[in-house]
């Protein structure tokens, strides 16, 4: 039986307004999800084709839709066309406790469903929904004081110029370009930034809907559940939080998502899955509404200047465009702060117009020898390492001055683990005394 996959025309009335400034309405009936009756009926024989005997409210669970008015319609017209049965009920616990089953021509037809896409899982959203609950709560993101600055950066040593760029660069929401020698706290920068992020909610859907197609949105690698899904994220519970929202959306932790060398151009796209026939959605959108770090720039298998080609109507429209394998674009909001953090110098990377779209260039230099012992004093005082000024100045000395080095904020940390393993290898208090920090830089620098 050929099944209609086009959506319906939503009568949802759309983001509603609560203290996050997006909250999912409750879905009452069918019309309240914005998809077709039939394309729901596919979905449901689907997850019963696979799993066998459910109740209607575990029916109700899978696909993400209220029982009451919904999930009950859907089952009752499969009865009606004799594609699901009743196998056994409860007296006195109502509809959704019987047990349903798929017949043989159920069968037949969710395996038709299965040739188009073997998605089955909760019910997607319209991307027009989507894309209006995520401007919604673009809105809504924390403006960092310096106050909060001082407190998100204070386990970081930075330059009072640093500093009072980091901030601005944060509350913009739009780019950083973040640059310099290895080793002096970029990455930490990024995720401090992303602490900040985290401590924010949002509502992303499970998945999302368009021309028929499915893109799966939620990942449980990349997005992190705030406090009140995790107490409904299995069993009824979720059913539960249905009578006061959507349960097709999930409340997370605004994203921050790292990306490095295995980005590719194509990770940039809609990613189509041959064999289930279901779209992934990319890193950009995955990270909407919070951080994407792209770390080591300069090193991923693209080339730079093709990566941040792609980036550039994006960037600056704040808006981006994915294309299906049907060949049709569609439009996504691009309500990512996009950090880029590389070790090369910008010049072999960009060019004047790309860097002119990066609303702030932000260079994470060497410490001063001042910044370097801040650094090196906590370090030790964390490590249990006991410090000493006379070392420090032994130490700069012998083999930074001497030799013309680098100081990187980075090599107080690494110095002190070696000391340590030397001196628990010799039996000794690790300390700083000439002796240890020979032994320690020895065994850590490389001439190059």
């Amino acid at each position: 039986m050929a099944t209609n996959t086009s959506s319906s025309r939503s009568s949802n009335p759309g983001p509603a307004s609560s203290g996050l400034g997006f909250v999912p309405p409750p879905v009452s009936k069918l019309e309240d999800t914005g998809l077709a009756p039939l394309w729901l009926q596919d979905l449901a024989l689907k997850i019963l084709y696979f799993q066998g005997y459910l109740s209607g409210f575990k029916v109700a669970e899978e696909i993400a839709l209220p029982f009451a008015g919904v999930t009950d319609q859907i089952l009752e017209s499969l009865k009606r066309e004799k594609l699901v049965e009743v196998k056994s009920s409860s007296m006195g616990l109502g509809e959704g406790s019987y047990q349903y089953a798929i017949t043989g021509a159920g069968i037949e037809r969710a395996r038709e469903a299965l040739e188009r896409s073997q998605y089955a899982g909760p019910a997607p959203v319209p991307i027009e929904i989507y894309n209006a609950a995520i401007r919604k709560q673009s809105q809504h993101r924390v403006v960092v004081t310096k106050q909060h600055m001082r407190q998100l950066l204070s386990q970081l040593v930075l330059s009072n110029t640093t500093f009072d760029q980091l901030g601005p660069a944060l509350n913009s929401g739009t780019s950083i370009f973040l640059y310099g020698p290895p080793g002096n706290g970029k990455t930490s920068v990024a995720r401090a930034f992303g602490s900040k992020i985290l401590q924010q909610d949002m509502y992303i859907p499970f998945a999302l809907f368009v021309d028929g197609q499915v893109i799966k949105l939620y990942d449980s690698v990349n997005h992190q559940r705030a406090k009140d899904e995790d107490a409904t994220a299995s069993g009824t519970g979720s059913l539960r939080t249905s009578q006061r929202r959507d349960p097709r959306w999930i409340h997370i932790r605004r994203p921050f998502i790292v990306v490095g060398g295995e980005l590719t151009l194509a990770g940039l796209d809609l990613v189509f899955d041959d064999t289930h026939k279901y779209y992934e959605a990319p890193f950009q959108v995955k990270a909407n509404g919070g951080i994407l770090l792209i770390d080591d720039f300069g090193r991923q298998q693209v080339r730079p200047r093709d990566l941040l080609n792609r980036w550039i109507v994006p960037l600056e429209n704040r808006v981006d465009f994915l294309t299906l394998h049907t060949g049709r674009k569609i439009e996504i909001p691009f309500d990512v702060l996009v950090v880029f953090s590389t070790n090369l110098p910008p010049r072999d990377l960009v060019d004047e117009a790309f860097l002119r779209r990066l609303r702030h260039k932000i260079e994470i230099g060497d410490p001063s020898y001042e910044e370097y012992r801040q650094i090196f004093q906590r370090v030790a005082m964390a490590k249990n390492v006991e410090y000493n000024d006379q070392g420090l100045a032994y130490l700069l000395q012998e083999w930074y001055i001497k030799r013309n080095r680098k100081l990187r904020a980075s090599h107080p940390r690494d110095l002190c683990d070696q000391l340590i393993d030397i001196a628990h290898y010799r039996g000794v208090e690790p300390t700083m005394t000439r002796e240890l920090l020979d032994l320690a830089a020895q065994s850590y620098f490389v001439e190059l």
